[in-house]
């Protein structure tokens, strides 16, 4: 596998890199360094979790969810420093230091950053296709190596902001960083960007329909709307914030990355309802309500639709309820999955194919010892726990954010 030992000696490189880049700053100041890794870790969770329950059919194996953000946070973060430099350069050579100095960043940054992050979503599609089984899937695995290299990139600005704050080893302009770059620039950031080139990928590696030159078009299409969003990003329009202070800097940011992040959501949602209808129409083709019901099916493109029916199997059966629902889902959707991947040469199932089978006929086995038989949708609102964490941690750093901006302003 040349791809997987390319990845392991690139990781084993850069990390050493990495490490010379932050052996100073962490011999400077050291709590500080520490701090901003702490912070800027805790502050990914939520990502995190918004990210990996973007598939709701098929939950992406966590080792190459690790990698990516891997390679976001180490191969990107190594290469990309060195390499924004050489392209900044090269732009004051072949044009002006003022222009360089101007539209540097806007020019630079997206192309050596945004090259990168896409070749590690290239990178886990080559070391593992199967994984990869529809759009969603490489925004997912996109995603996660843009969060990776926005950690890195904050900590990193953390540890400017410590230094040019000339106060010694304190931890205010880490928190100022977290501000900034974290709560008022991060929902709209490398991990969006890179979402949106990871679609190129992940409809490259599908639609295996499509001519080569047309699935390379599509996924070059995506880099090239990542690497706009992130030009409009860094580009110095609007820099004065209308001549309004604050506020006026708050709705440039609205403005620059409102539109990216929505762009961003709408695709995945369609690229999930449109997964979730493929792979209905597969179960469906079975014809057996033991594997699934029209209600079930009406719910598999809809990530509200299965939690409402488990909500109705927890209002009936409490907690057990809901995990039995779960499992069925589950279930049913590693069955889909392994149903898309084409029968056995006589049409039949393929052995993996019946092992998910019995496990959806285990799982509804399980229900009905509950007493629970066809999903209802009725059932008064228990919220998702992912949901539930995910607004937690945002309530946290929002008030976080808020305390220490009004600190700022007094």
């Amino acid at each position: 596998m040349p791809v997987f030992w390319l990845l392991t000696g690139l990781l084993l490189v850069c990390a050493v890199a990495l490490g010379t880049m932050v052996a100073l700053p962490f011999g400077r100041y050291p709590v500080a360094m520490t701090t901003a890794f702490v912070v800027f870790g805790m502050y990914a969770v939520p990502f995190v979790l918004f990210i990996v329950n973007l598939d709701h059919l098929e939950r992406e194996p966590p080792i190459l969810l690790a990698t990516a953000f891997t390679w976001g946070a180490v191969v990107v973060t190594a290469t990309a420093v060195p390499g924004n430099v050489a392209a900044d350069n090269l732009i004051a050579k072949l044009v002006s230091p003022r222009f360089a100095a101007m539209w540097g960043p806007a020019l630079a940054g997206p192309t050596v950053e945004e090259t990168l992050k896409f070749l590690g979503v290239l990178v886990i599609a080559l070391l593992a296709a199967a994984q990869v089984n529809s759009v969603v899937d490489g925004m997912v695995y996109g995603a996660m190596v843009g969060l990776g290299y926005q950690v890195m990139e904050n900590v990193s600005y953390a540890a400017m902001a410590v230094q040019a704050a000339g106060t010694g080893d304190r931890v205010e302009p880490v928190f100022t960083t977290l501000i900034a770059r974290g709560i008022l620039a991060g929902p709209w950031s490398h991990t969006v960007f890179t979402a949106l080139a990871g679609a190129g990928v992940g409809y490259a590696v599908v639609r295996v329909d499509r001519s080569r030159a047309a699935r390379a078009g599509v996924a070059g299409l995506c880099l090239g709307g990542a690497w706009l969003c992130h030009f409009l990003w860094n580009s110095p329009l609007l820099a004065g914030g209308f001549g309004l202070g604050t506020p006026g800097q708050v709705a440039v940011l609205l403005i620059k990355g409102g539109p990216v992040l929505g762009l961003a959501l709408a695709l995945a949602h369609l690229a999930r309802v449109r997964e979730g209808d493929y792979y209905a129409n597969v179960l469906a083709a079975l014809a057996d309500r033991r594997i699934v019901t029209p209600t079930e099916l009406g719910a598999l493109s809809s990530l509200g639709g299965r939690a409402r029916l488990r909500r109705a199997a927890y209002a009936r059966a409490g907690g057990a309820g809901d995990r039995a629902a779960r499992r069925l889902q589950d279930a049913q959707s590693r069955l889909a999955v392994e149903l898309s991947r084409g029968t056995t040469a006589d049409g039949g199932l393929t052995a993996e194919a019946a092992a998910h089978a019995r496990e959806v006929l285990r799982a509804r086995h399980s229900l009905a010892a509950l007493g629970l038989g066809p999903a209802s949708s009725r059932r008064p609102f228990a919220g998702s726990t992912v949901m539930w964490l995910i607004g937690a941690w945002v309530t946290v750093f929002g008030a976080l954010g808020l305390a220490l901006m009004l600190r700022a302003l007094t």
